[in-house]
């Protein structure tokens, strides 16, 4: 989709979208005949609630035009993306071509105006590789979206701020969207190499190269399938020289059967988005490069197929990390954690973040716990936590943040070894969190994020359609722009 910025409406054929706070319309108002306009609202019970949107036509300099009149309320940030949101979801596959978004009136200044187009983009955003048979119906249509009224700046705002983000979502959902037969491991890999001519350093590490470093975590989840696992690290050297970076660490099991541990056969097929983690890893590392963020980050992406077999991994075996602890493991479905227990190791040997935080499609508890409306927050550093919340709030990726403590974390304690990989059904987020940061370093700040919850959508949203929702890269892009480079 082509984002344009003008001063004033166009000439032409497109539909005008209009703004509504409350009974407020000034683009409406600008119109000709608006008592004929206003009259059609009410007969659609239009009252401009958030989100809401009412199809007109009205008349424009002598011109019958197609208006769509969309409720924004009264917090700025929230109205400019439920109102470029609404718009493309409303014109997307309408046969029109063109949208003109008039913020006349609204004094959103050149940030927000930015903003409008950033969600038109995302709510947009569709993966249609694999259809070869579309009705014309549902074929999208528009193709332009121009925002008038966002005053100097919008422009540019939109070019270095927002519209990598938008690039780097499009890269997680794409990888999340894909079938497990497409993204693996070594085709994760391949898709993110471009990244490279953006300026971000890549390192892949093989199954022999782990095996090397003594990952017998990470490599215990892999054994049951014909494809290797890799580790894949991304480095952006945006900041200055010497400063400790702050590491991202992505869960990345491409498809995660349960291993022998295995799911139940319905809703299995979803098991290909089990890499979100890592998924937003990789498009918050693309965000950050394309907008030359001035911070150092590291980005790693342990990747891995979980897969039954006569060589896969047992309930009851013990594992040895590349920490050195010993794992005893009991489930073999709780196999993300193995994975980041290996790759946070390996980042804070190698090289030493003063932040880490990881991100994870890790347990079903979480969404028992909170549903798909927030992603699960855990971490014992308060400040960390109000940095992360700040962040959540600011980007719109929601957190709830959630204990830690030594009853859950004597859970894990097992009879024959350092630990085993899950405690019992009560609390299992927490515990999952409790394994996790057994792997942490001393002296390192550390935040667990689990997105089982929120990185695929049952139904639309004002950002996102059904589908990939992008979970995780604005919220890292904003923790980025708040903490390191503010």
């Amino acid at each position: 989709m082509q984002i344009q910025f003008a001063d004033s409406r166009p000439a032409g054929d497109y539909a005008l979208v209009i703004p509504s706070i409350g009974g407020k319309r000034p683009a409406l108002d600008s119109l000709g005949d608006t008592a004929k306009a206003e009259a059609a609202l009410k007969r659609q019970r239009f009252e401009g609630d958030l989100g809401t949107t009412a199809d007109l036509f009205v008349d424009d300099g002598g011109t019958s035009r197609r208006a769509v009149v969309v409720g924004v309320g009264d917090d700025p940030a929230k109205a400019a993306e439920r109102l470029g949101g609404a718009a493309a979801a409303q014109l997307l596959t309408s046969g029109e071509s063109e949208a003109v978004i008039d913020l006349g009136g609204l004094d959103y200044g050149a940030d927000l105006a930015a903003r409008v187009a950033l969600a038109a983009v995302l709510r947009s955003w569709r993966y249609d590789r694999y259809r070869t048979k579309m009705k014309d119906k549902q074929k999208p249509t528009l193709k332009t979206v121009t925002i008038v009224g966002g005053g100097d700046g919008a422009e540019q705002a939109w070019k270095s701020r927002w519209e990598p983000v938008s690039e780097g979502i499009d890269l997680t959902r794409s990888l999340v969207t894909e079938p497990a037969n497409i993204i693996y491991p070594e085709t994760f890999v391949e898709r993110c190499k471009d990244l490279s001519k953006l300026g971000v350093q890549i390192e892949v590490l093989d199954g022999k190269q782990m095996k090397e470093l003594g990952m017998g975590a990470l490599l215990g989840v892999a054994q049951g399938s014909v494809r290797d696992a890799r580790l894949l690290v991304l480095r952006w050297n945006g900041g200055t020289d010497g400063d400790k970076p702050t590491a991202f660490v992505g869960k990345g099991v491409t498809f995660d059967t349960g291993g022998i541990s295995i799911k139940p056969a319905a809703g299995m097929e979803a098991m290909k988005w089990d890499m979100g983690g890592a998924g937003a890893v990789a498009g918050a590392m693309k965000a950050l490069a394309m907008r030359k963020a001035k911070a150092n980050i590291i980005g790693i992406c342990g990747l891995v197929e979980n897969m039954p077999g006569g060589n896969a991994q047992r309930p009851g075996d013990v594992v040895t990390s590349m920490s050195g602890q010993t794992i005893e493991v009991i489930n073999t479905d709780a196999e993300g954690r193995l994975v980041l227990a290996d790759a946070i190791t390996y980042v804070q040997r190698k090289y030493e973040p003063a932040t880490i935080i990881d991100l994870a499609t890790l347990t079903g508890a979480i969404l028992i716990s909170l549903g798909k409306e927030y992603a699960g927050l855990f971490t014992p550093d308060d400040g960390l936590a109000a940095e992360l919340m700040e962040a959540a709030d600011r980007s719109g990726d929601k957190l709830w943040r959630m204990p830690l403590g030594d009853p859950f974390d004597r859970l894990i304690d097992s009879p024959i070894a350092d630990m085993k990989n899950v405690g019992p059904r009560e609390g299992g987020s927490i515990t999952a969190a409790q394994f996790i940061k057994r792997f942490v370093d001393a002296g390192v700040r550390w935040a667990h994020l689990d997105i089982a919850g929120m990185a695929w959508a049952d139904k639309a949203a004002a950002t996102y359609d059904k589908g990939a929702t992008g979970f995780g890269v604005r919220l890292l892009d904003q923790y980025v722009a708040d903490q390191l480079e503010g």
